[in-house]
Protein backbone atom coordinates (compact mmCIF):
# COMPACT_ATOMS: atom_id res chain seq x y z
CA UNK A 1 0.00 0.00 0.00
CA UNK A 2 1.10 3.50 -0.92
CA UNK A 3 1.56 6.05 1.85
CA UNK A 4 -0.69 8.38 0.12
CA UNK A 5 -3.30 5.14 0.43
CA UNK A 6 -2.27 4.04 4.12
CA UNK A 7 -2.73 7.51 5.31
CA UNK A 8 -6.23 7.61 3.58
CA UNK A 9 -6.59 4.28 5.04
CA UNK A 10 -5.93 5.56 8.55
CA UNK A 11 -8.22 8.30 9.12
CA UNK A 12 -10.80 6.74 7.15
CA UNK A 13 -10.45 4.78 10.40
CA UNK A 14 -10.58 7.61 12.74
CA UNK A 15 -13.63 8.75 10.97
CA UNK A 16 -15.49 5.77 11.16
CA UNK A 17 -14.48 6.00 15.45
CA UNK A 18 -15.45 9.81 15.24
CA UNK A 19 -19.08 9.07 13.61
CA UNK A 20 -20.05 6.22 16.13
CA UNK A 21 -18.85 8.36 19.39
CA UNK A 22 -21.05 11.13 17.29
CA UNK A 23 -23.90 8.74 17.36
CA UNK A 24 -23.20 7.72 21.02
CA UNK A 25 -23.77 11.62 22.05
CA UNK A 26 -26.90 11.87 20.56
CA UNK A 27 -28.32 8.34 22.22
CA UNK A 28 -27.42 9.37 25.77
CA UNK A 29 -30.56 9.41 27.61
CA UNK A 30 -32.26 8.97 31.07
CA UNK A 31 -30.96 5.66 31.30
CA UNK A 32 -27.01 7.33 31.64
CA UNK A 33 -28.43 9.92 34.35
CA UNK A 34 -30.05 6.76 36.16
CA UNK A 35 -26.69 4.90 36.17
CA UNK A 36 -24.49 7.81 37.52
CA UNK A 37 -27.08 8.45 40.02
CA UNK A 38 -27.10 4.86 41.11
CA UNK A 39 -23.15 4.29 41.32
CA UNK A 40 -23.32 7.83 42.98
CA UNK A 41 -25.19 6.29 45.97
CA UNK A 42 -23.68 3.02 45.84
CA UNK A 43 -22.61 1.76 49.41
CA UNK A 44 -20.82 -1.37 48.14
CA UNK A 45 -17.79 -0.99 45.37
CA UNK A 46 -18.25 -0.93 41.76
CA UNK A 47 -18.06 -4.73 39.68
CA UNK A 48 -16.71 -3.83 36.04
CA UNK A 49 -16.91 -6.85 33.87
CA UNK A 50 -16.34 -7.83 29.87
CA UNK A 51 -14.56 -10.58 28.09
CA UNK A 52 -11.72 -10.13 25.91
CA UNK A 53 -10.96 -5.90 24.38
CA UNK A 54 -13.89 -5.37 26.41
CA UNK A 55 -12.18 -6.50 29.57
CA UNK A 56 -9.43 -4.34 28.94
CA UNK A 57 -11.61 -1.50 28.45
CA UNK A 58 -13.20 -2.33 31.83
CA UNK A 59 -9.51 -2.44 33.76
CA UNK A 60 -9.40 1.15 32.73
CA UNK A 61 -12.46 2.17 33.32
CA UNK A 62 -12.35 0.80 37.27
CA UNK A 63 -8.80 2.40 37.27
CA UNK A 64 -10.79 5.79 36.55
CA UNK A 65 -12.96 5.46 39.40
CA UNK A 66 -10.51 4.29 41.85
CA UNK A 67 -8.91 7.02 41.07
CA UNK A 68 -11.82 9.21 42.03
CA UNK A 69 -12.42 7.67 45.43
CA UNK A 70 -15.09 4.97 44.62
CA UNK A 71 -14.21 1.30 45.14
CA UNK A 72 -13.80 -0.23 41.94
CA UNK A 73 -12.08 -3.62 40.84
CA UNK A 74 -12.24 -5.58 37.88
CA UNK A 75 -12.95 -9.81 37.57
CA UNK A 76 -12.78 -11.64 34.66
CA UNK A 77 -15.98 -13.56 34.14
CA UNK A 78 -14.10 -16.59 33.20
CA UNK A 79 -12.49 -16.51 37.21
CA UNK A 80 -16.18 -15.44 38.27
CA UNK A 81 -17.51 -18.50 37.31
CA UNK A 82 -14.57 -20.50 39.38
CA UNK A 83 -15.67 -19.21 42.43
CA UNK A 84 -14.32 -15.22 42.03
CA UNK A 85 -18.55 -14.93 42.04
CA UNK A 86 -17.82 -14.46 45.58
CA UNK A 87 -16.23 -10.41 44.84
CA UNK A 88 -19.67 -9.98 44.57
CA UNK A 89 -22.03 -8.71 47.36
CA UNK A 90 -25.92 -7.65 47.68
CA UNK A 91 -24.65 -4.03 47.67
CA UNK A 92 -22.28 -3.64 44.92
CA UNK A 93 -22.80 -2.90 41.33
CA UNK A 94 -21.84 -4.32 38.48
CA UNK A 95 -21.30 -2.80 35.51
CA UNK A 96 -21.08 -5.52 32.33
CA UNK A 97 -19.78 -4.28 29.02
CA UNK A 98 -20.84 -6.35 25.79
CA UNK A 99 -21.70 -4.79 22.29
CA UNK A 100 -23.19 -7.70 21.05
CA UNK A 101 -25.00 -8.29 24.36
CA UNK A 102 -24.92 -12.20 23.73
CA UNK A 103 -21.15 -12.77 24.74
CA UNK A 104 -21.51 -16.32 26.20
CA UNK A 105 -18.78 -15.62 29.43
CA UNK A 106 -20.95 -12.91 30.16
CA UNK A 107 -24.25 -14.32 30.27
CA UNK A 108 -23.27 -17.37 32.11
CA UNK A 109 -22.73 -15.27 35.08
CA UNK A 110 -26.06 -13.21 35.08
CA UNK A 111 -27.95 -15.67 36.74
CA UNK A 112 -25.76 -15.94 39.73
CA UNK A 113 -25.53 -11.75 39.88
CA UNK A 114 -29.03 -11.55 40.16
CA UNK A 115 -29.51 -14.30 42.62
CA UNK A 116 -26.44 -12.43 44.90
CA UNK A 117 -28.99 -8.94 44.33
CA UNK A 118 -26.13 -6.98 43.05
CA UNK A 119 -27.52 -4.00 40.72
CA UNK A 120 -26.50 -4.46 36.98
CA UNK A 121 -25.28 -1.56 34.62
CA UNK A 122 -24.84 -2.44 31.24
CA UNK A 123 -23.54 -1.17 28.06
CA UNK A 124 -24.59 -2.87 25.03
CA UNK A 125 -26.10 -2.54 21.70
CA UNK A 126 -29.95 -2.89 22.48
CA UNK A 127 -31.91 -3.00 25.52
CA UNK A 128 -33.54 -6.51 24.10
CA UNK A 129 -30.12 -8.14 23.98
CA UNK A 130 -29.90 -11.21 26.62
CA UNK A 131 -27.72 -9.00 28.23
CA UNK A 132 -29.97 -6.31 28.18
CA UNK A 133 -32.79 -8.34 29.50
CA UNK A 134 -30.73 -9.05 33.29
CA UNK A 135 -29.95 -5.64 33.57
CA UNK A 136 -31.43 -2.89 35.74
CA UNK A 137 -30.16 -0.06 33.73
CA UNK A 138 -29.08 -0.10 30.17
CA UNK A 139 -26.98 2.17 28.24
CA UNK A 140 -27.36 1.45 24.44
CA UNK A 141 -25.23 2.19 22.38
CA UNK A 142 -27.00 1.38 19.33
CA UNK A 143 -25.63 -0.29 16.48
CA UNK A 144 -21.87 0.20 16.36
CA UNK A 145 -19.85 0.06 13.30
CA UNK A 146 -16.24 -1.53 13.65
CA UNK A 147 -13.14 0.32 11.58
CA UNK A 148 -11.55 -2.52 10.06
CA UNK A 149 -12.30 -3.23 6.41
CA UNK A 150 -13.98 -6.60 7.54
CA UNK A 151 -16.39 -4.31 10.56
CA UNK A 152 -15.60 -7.25 12.71
CA UNK A 153 -12.19 -6.24 14.90
CA UNK A 154 -13.48 -4.69 18.16
CA UNK A 155 -12.21 -1.20 17.25
CA UNK A 156 -15.09 1.11 17.22
CA UNK A 157 -17.27 -0.69 20.05
CA UNK A 158 -13.84 -0.50 22.18
CA UNK A 159 -12.94 3.07 21.60
CA UNK A 160 -17.01 4.26 22.60
CA UNK A 161 -17.45 1.69 25.50
CA UNK A 162 -13.82 4.06 26.77
CA UNK A 163 -15.14 7.04 26.17
CA UNK A 164 -18.85 6.26 27.74
CA UNK A 165 -17.05 4.83 30.95
CA UNK A 166 -15.12 8.14 31.15
CA UNK A 167 -17.89 10.22 30.85
CA UNK A 168 -19.56 7.94 33.29
CA UNK A 169 -16.66 8.80 35.93
CA UNK A 170 -16.16 12.01 34.85
CA UNK A 171 -20.45 12.93 35.44
CA UNK A 172 -19.77 11.11 38.84
CA UNK A 173 -16.85 13.40 39.89
CA UNK A 174 -19.02 16.80 39.42
CA UNK A 175 -21.84 15.05 41.37
CA UNK A 176 -19.37 14.18 44.44
CA UNK A 177 -17.83 17.30 44.42
CA UNK A 178 -14.38 15.84 43.65
CA UNK A 179 -11.60 18.20 44.15
CA UNK A 180 -8.16 18.69 43.00
CA UNK A 181 -6.73 17.87 46.67
CA UNK A 182 -9.30 14.47 46.96
CA UNK A 183 -7.67 13.31 43.29
CA UNK A 184 -4.28 13.87 44.64
CA UNK A 185 -4.86 12.05 47.51
CA UNK A 186 -5.18 8.90 45.55
CA UNK A 187 -2.18 9.79 43.69
CA UNK A 188 0.24 10.36 46.00
CA UNK A 189 3.03 8.56 43.99
CA UNK A 190 2.64 9.85 40.67
CA UNK A 191 3.72 13.19 39.54
CA UNK A 192 0.73 14.71 39.21
CA UNK A 193 -0.52 14.09 42.78
CA UNK A 194 3.18 15.70 43.93
CA UNK A 195 2.49 18.69 42.09
CA UNK A 196 -1.25 19.10 43.78
CA UNK A 197 -0.03 17.96 47.25
CA UNK A 198 2.99 19.99 47.54
CA UNK A 199 2.40 23.51 49.43
CA UNK A 200 4.02 27.10 47.90
CA UNK A 201 6.41 26.65 51.08
CA UNK A 202 7.51 23.13 49.98
CA UNK A 203 8.90 24.51 46.73
CA UNK A 204 9.90 28.01 46.99
CA UNK A 205 13.35 29.34 46.68
CA UNK A 206 14.71 31.09 50.16
CA UNK A 207 17.33 33.02 52.15
CA UNK A 208 19.92 33.81 49.69
CA UNK A 209 18.32 32.00 46.63
CA UNK A 210 15.70 35.08 46.50
CA UNK A 211 17.37 37.82 43.54
CA UNK A 212 16.93 40.93 45.86
CA UNK A 213 18.14 44.71 44.81
CA UNK A 214 18.03 47.52 46.72
CA UNK A 215 15.61 50.61 45.37
CA UNK A 216 18.51 52.75 44.35
CA UNK A 217 20.39 49.72 42.32
CA UNK A 218 21.66 50.54 39.13
CA UNK A 219 20.67 48.28 36.06
CA UNK A 220 23.98 46.77 36.21
CA UNK A 221 23.43 45.33 39.48
CA UNK A 222 20.14 44.51 38.78
CA UNK A 223 20.91 42.64 35.65
CA UNK A 224 24.02 40.68 37.21
CA UNK A 225 21.27 39.42 40.31
CA UNK A 226 19.04 38.42 37.97
CA UNK A 227 21.46 36.67 35.82
CA UNK A 228 22.97 35.25 39.15
CA UNK A 229 20.06 33.89 40.84
CA UNK A 230 18.99 32.24 37.07
CA UNK A 231 15.15 33.21 38.01
CA UNK A 232 13.95 35.74 35.32
CA UNK A 233 13.75 38.20 38.12
CA UNK A 234 14.68 39.84 41.30
CA UNK A 235 12.88 41.41 43.83
CA UNK A 236 13.27 45.30 44.73
CA UNK A 237 13.33 46.26 48.53
CA UNK A 238 13.61 49.60 50.31
CA UNK A 239 15.54 50.49 53.04
CA UNK A 240 13.60 48.33 55.56
CA UNK A 241 13.84 45.30 53.64
CA UNK A 242 10.09 45.34 52.49
CA UNK A 243 9.68 44.03 49.00
CA UNK A 244 7.92 47.12 47.24
CA UNK A 245 8.59 46.16 43.62
CA UNK A 246 9.70 43.58 40.95
CA UNK A 247 11.94 43.76 37.68
CA UNK A 248 12.02 40.82 35.06
CA UNK A 249 13.87 39.95 32.57
CA UNK A 250 11.18 41.04 30.18
CA UNK A 251 11.00 44.27 31.44
CA UNK A 252 15.03 44.89 31.20
CA UNK A 253 13.82 43.61 27.29
CA UNK A 254 11.06 46.48 27.05
CA UNK A 255 13.56 49.21 28.11
CA UNK A 256 16.24 48.15 25.48
CA UNK A 257 13.47 48.15 22.91
CA UNK A 258 13.29 51.39 23.38
CA UNK A 259 16.41 51.98 22.53
CA UNK A 260 17.03 53.88 26.42
CA UNK A 261 20.58 54.40 27.73
CA UNK A 262 19.91 52.23 30.89
CA UNK A 263 23.29 52.50 32.28
CA UNK A 264 22.08 55.98 34.69
CA UNK A 265 18.95 54.42 35.63
CA UNK A 266 18.04 52.61 39.01
CA UNK A 267 15.69 49.69 40.12
CA UNK A 268 12.55 52.01 41.69
CA UNK A 269 12.56 53.66 38.39
CA UNK A 270 11.66 50.83 36.12
CA UNK A 271 10.38 48.48 38.44
CA UNK A 272 6.65 47.30 38.63
CA UNK A 273 5.05 47.83 41.97
CA UNK A 274 3.64 45.89 44.42
CA UNK A 275 4.12 42.54 43.12
CA UNK A 276 1.56 39.64 43.42
CA UNK A 277 2.40 37.81 46.47
CA UNK A 278 0.73 34.45 48.23
CA UNK A 279 1.02 32.46 51.48
CA UNK A 280 3.50 29.98 51.86
CA UNK A 281 0.47 27.03 53.17
CA UNK A 282 -1.36 27.28 49.82
CA UNK A 283 -1.32 24.71 47.63
CA UNK A 284 1.15 24.68 44.61
CA UNK A 285 -1.66 24.00 42.33
CA UNK A 286 -3.17 27.39 43.72
CA UNK A 287 -0.41 28.95 42.93
CA UNK A 288 -0.14 27.81 39.11
CA UNK A 289 -3.51 28.84 38.97
CA UNK A 290 -3.24 32.43 40.40
CA UNK A 291 -0.41 32.56 37.71
CA UNK A 292 -1.91 31.30 34.82
CA UNK A 293 -5.34 33.71 35.51
CA UNK A 294 -3.04 37.03 36.12
CA UNK A 295 -0.44 35.60 33.27
CA UNK A 296 2.58 35.74 35.55
CA UNK A 297 5.89 33.42 36.07
CA UNK A 298 6.16 34.23 39.41
CA UNK A 299 5.20 34.81 43.03
CA UNK A 300 6.61 36.57 46.15
CA UNK A 301 5.80 34.85 49.72
CA UNK A 302 6.34 37.40 52.68
CA UNK A 303 5.71 37.85 56.22
CA UNK A 304 3.90 40.10 58.25
CA UNK A 305 6.22 43.06 57.64
CA UNK A 306 6.21 42.57 54.12
CA UNK A 307 9.89 41.15 53.91
CA UNK A 308 10.40 38.45 51.30
CA UNK A 309 10.55 34.57 53.34
CA UNK A 310 10.37 33.09 49.92
CA UNK A 311 9.40 33.22 45.83
CA UNK A 312 8.11 30.53 43.49
CA UNK A 313 8.69 29.93 39.89
CA UNK A 314 6.39 28.73 37.16
CA UNK A 315 9.27 26.45 36.29
CA UNK A 316 9.18 25.55 40.17
CA UNK A 317 5.53 24.08 39.56
CA UNK A 318 6.02 22.22 36.53
CA UNK A 319 9.54 21.14 36.74
CA UNK A 320 10.39 17.26 37.61
CA UNK A 321 12.70 18.18 40.77
CA UNK A 322 11.62 15.71 43.78
CA UNK A 323 10.27 18.28 46.62
CA UNK A 324 9.41 16.82 50.51
CA UNK A 325 6.02 17.23 51.52
CA UNK A 326 4.90 18.16 54.74
CA UNK A 327 1.76 17.29 56.19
Amino acid sequence: MKKRNLLNYARDVIDIEYTNLRNLRNRLGKEFVDAVEKISRCKGKIILTGMGKSGIICRKIAGTFSSLGVPSIFLHPADAVHGDLGTISKQDIVIVISNSGETEEILRIMPSVKKIGASIISLTCSKDSSLGEYSDIVIETGEIKEADVFGLIPSSSTTCALVLGDAMALSLMCIRGVKKQDFAFFHPAGNLGKRLMLKVKDVMHRGKEIPSVKTDAMMSDVIREITQKNLGFTLVDNKNRRVVGIITDGDIRRLLNKKMDISNVKAEECMTKNPKTIDGECLAIEALSMMEKLEITCLVIVDNNRRAVGVVHLHDLLGKKEFKIEY
